[in-house]
């Protein structure tokens, strides 16, 4: 790496190989970055169309107004689960043996397609947890287990005690391919690079029939040869290839190029190109859709988006966002939504790294409405403010009271209180009392809310429609 010299006008660039994204693939972007128009599969197998959202909204049945754009059967995507591992090693977020446990045996309810449950050379208690993972939850009939190990043998060896004891198991290699990994972290050439791909996918291929490779750093590396690196991987029996856009540089053009170029590369029936991406540039779940779309079979995301410096694709956003615009994507996955809420909350109570309350698909808002036009359109026809339903994920609805709210939400909620419907005037009467209290904090709670009616004299009698109520028309939060 003699040869390399450092841009001073910018600390990533280098005259040998590739700044971030190279002439070459920011090229690509200008390209068609659909499927190659060969019959070759490119990921997990297809499986039928399935429905499960609302039918309203649009002449064609699709709860958001927008026509399908696909009308062939969907491919399948296969959800790549790394929150015991790359989410974990985000500050304050390790877990103890029980805890990691207990969010593993929560990824299996929501039937994610593969585990990455830990980097077994870590430590030897990594190697106790990955093993106790790899024993309860790896069945026949559970998801793949997998462990993370270096470009060596001594990391690879301690992923195959690790998970030697599931049923279906995977060890996953790695190793930095970029220039600037290559010069200042490994301080190896190219050709050692290559020879050390080589050696660990040989190596873990002995031990195991599924092998995923991953280029550290790849979106920065030079994409001639990032490929080369991904047919050595390949020709020495790697069976998923990773793209990481490790340091969450890239853009959607761009990381849907390089996805392009690696599958008409090395793509195959028998190798699955797979996505990984941060979110330092707050890109990583439009990074990993444009990757699916340009062909990937395999997505590599973490509840609540939990990862190194601003976090990975956040799974629950992926996944929806291919659930609820599947006419768009064309894919599918084999993900119970409806385990969604929970098991963001239980990596919550993990790690104990709460979710903001504007949180998509998971955060407490998500599902929730003050202002009065959206109460008000919600609660005429929910498809006017809400592209899914909360019990698709897991969650309840909720229009919150507070000083933004309107008289349909307030006397919606009087009624459910009242069991009745009350008059019109003494309806505002105790609007009008509402405003004054709104004006004065956040959230109007149905204690609140009882007192005001008592004030404008509507007495408050218990009636089973108050307490019947279905989650998705909950009015106020205490």
């Amino acid at each position: 790496m003699s040869g390399i010299v450092r841009d001073q006008n910018h600390p990533f660039r280098v005259t040998e190989g590739v700044s971030f994204i190279p002439d070459t693939l920011s090229a690509m972007t200008s390209e068609s970055t659909t499927h190659p128009s060969d019959d070759r599969q490119r990921g997990a197998s297809s499986s039928p169309v399935t429905s499960s959202s609302p039918s309203h909204g649009s002449p064609d049945g699709s709860p958001h107004g927008f026509p399908d754009a696909f009308t062939d059967e969907p491919r399948r995507i296969r959800v790549f689960d790394t929150t015991l591992r790359d989410g974990e090693q985000a500050p304050g977020c390790s877990m103890t043996r029980d805890e990691k446990l207990r969010v593993a045996h929560q990824l299996a309810q929501l039937r994610v397609d593969v585990i990455e449950a830990g980097f077994p050379a870590a430590s030897p208690g990594e190697v106790d947890s990955v093993h106790a993972i790899a024993s309860e939850i790896g069945h026949a009939d559970g998801p793949i287990v997998c462990g993370l190990a270096r470009a060596s043998e001594r990391d690879i060896d301690a992923v195959v005690r690790a998970v030697q004891v599931a049923s279906k198991r995977r060890i996953h290699t790695f190793i930095a391919t970029s220039d600037v990994h290559m010069m200042h972290k490994l301080r190896m050439t190219r050709a050692q690079v290559l020879d050390a791909v080589r050696a660990a996918v040989t190596y873990a291929r002995a031990a195991c029939d599924d092998v995923e490779f991953s280029a550290e750093d790849a979106t920065r590396s030079d994409p001639t040869f990032l490929c080369d690196v991904f047919a050595v991987a390949v020709g020495c029996g790697a069976t998923t290839i990773n793209v990481p856009d490790t340091v969450g540089y890239a853009t959607p053009p761009e990381y849907a190029a390089l996805i392009a170029r690696v599958v008409a590369a090395v793509g195959s029936p028998h190798v699955t190109i797979s996505t990984h991406c941060h979110d330092d540039l707050g890109m990583a779940v439009a990074n990993t859709l444009s990757g699916i779309k340009a062909g990937a079979g395999q997505c590599e995301c973490t509840i609540n988006g939990l990862g190194e410096r601003a976090g990975n694709a956040s799974l629950e956003e992926v996944v929806m966002a291919l659930h609820t615009r599947r006419g768009f994507y064309g894919v599918e996955t084999n993900i119970a939504t409806r385990e969604l809420t929970r098991s963001s909350h239980t990596v919550v109570a993990a790690t104990g790294v709460e979710m903001p309350c504007n949180k998509a698909i998971v955060g407490a808002n998500a599902f929730a409405h003050e202002a009065g036009i959206h109460q008000d359109g919600v609660l005429k026809h929910r498809a006017t403010y809400e592209i899914m339903t909360a019990d698709v994920v897991g969650a309840n609805a909720a229009l919150v009271l507070g000083k933004h709210s309107g008289r349909n939400a307030f006397r919606r909620q009087v009624e459910q209180l009242l069991g009745y419907a009350p008059d019109d005037a003494l309806v505002q009467r105790a609007f009008e009392q509402f405003k004054i209290v709104a004006d004065a904090q956040k959230i109007v709670s149905n204690t609140e809310l009882e007192g005001i009616v008592r004030d404008a004299h509507l007495p408050v009698v218990p009636s089973p429609a108050s307490s019947s109520a279905s989650s998705s028309e909950v009015i106020a939060n205490a």
